[in-house]
């Protein structure tokens, strides 16, 4: 097993002063219910703080006024609905058409559960060739339909936090055992997975990496969100997806501590954590 936990950063080279946003790629968040539309917009508003060129978010079309509202330099796309407002599995033709153009495809920021939105996951996780960072309510989706898992129709990088691991291996795990489960879960699937936490864990099944950032005023409701769109963006600038989830999880723990040290732990929010990202990037490309 290579360990990379020592290993330095893998660093964004410095901009070309003729680049235009094309160069640096276009990520689609596939997500959003009636209810939960800011998980969303956060999950955009954090893509294009980590530097997507453009970001397209794809929304239950009764949320899309809702979901523009909340930032202006990203689109929106409507998709077929329920009639609760929740993503209907009549929208997959839809969401492969645009992630056909896209670079990365973030899927899972407020998407609800169905049986419809089951279909939908796994369609999705299966079908789209493009790197895609899976999340929320998409990993629940398939962790009801394990064989799925093994299925991916490209790169992936999984984001649970603890519970949503447990569904996904069947069990509640711990310390050590649920490490080695992580590992064994991405190795076997061929997935990059970062199990979030306090130290989290990235890998691929032959790599390991532990993340040092971050501190417990991030263990509010969002978070999460902010870091799928996070990696999204990296994933945008042509980092392989090991690289893309050890970066993105220390400058979103790093915008989580720049965030605290001014605001203080208690009343941090996420979209704190989005305002700061330029404070980690820049800290993190002069350290």
């Amino acid at each position: 097993m290579t360990t990379s936990k020592n290993d330095p950063l893998p660093q964004l080279p410095p901009r070309n002063p003729e680049a235009h946003k094309g160069d640096f790629g276009t990520a689609l968040v596939v997500g959003g219910s009636r209810g939960m539309t800011g998980a969303a917009g956060l999950a955009g508003m954090a893509a294009l703080r980590g530097g997507a060129g453009l970001v397209r978010v794809a929304v239950p079309e009764v949320c899309l006024e809702t979901v523009a509202g909340f930032e202006p330099c990203y689109t929106t796309i409507p998709l077929p609905c329920d009639a609760v407002g929740r993503l209907s599995d009549l929208a997959v033709p839809k969401v492969k058409e645009h992630a056909a153009d896209a670079t990365a495809v973030a899927l899972g920021p407020g998407l609800g559960r169905s049986e419809e939105l089951d279909r939908l996951a796994a369609a999705l996780y299966r079908e789209i060739e493009k790197p895609m960072v899976v999340d929320a309510d998409a990993l629940n989706a398939l962790a009801v339909q394990p064989d799925i898992l093994e299925q991916p129709g490209g790169p992936r990088i999984l984001t649970p936090h603890p519970g949503e691991f447990a569904r996904l291996v069947g069990k509640k795990l711990t310390g050590k055992q649920r490490q080695k489960a992580a590992v064994e879960l991405a190795g076997r699937c061929g997935v990059v997975v970062l199990l979030k936490g306090h130290r989290t864990l990235i890998t691929d099944g032959k790599r390991q990496a532990v993340n040092a950032t971050g501190n417990p005023g991030m263990a509010t409701g969002g978070t999460g969100d902010v870091l799928t769109g996070l990696t999204a963006a990296l994933l945008c600038q042509n980092f392989e997806p090991f690289d893309a989830a050890r970066l993105a999880a220390h400058l979103h723990g790093l915008a989580g501590d720049l965030a605290a040290r001014q605001l203080g732990q208690i009343s941090l929010t996420a979209r704190d954590l989005i305002d700061f990202l330029p404070q980690a990037f820049r800290k993190s490309m002069t350290t």
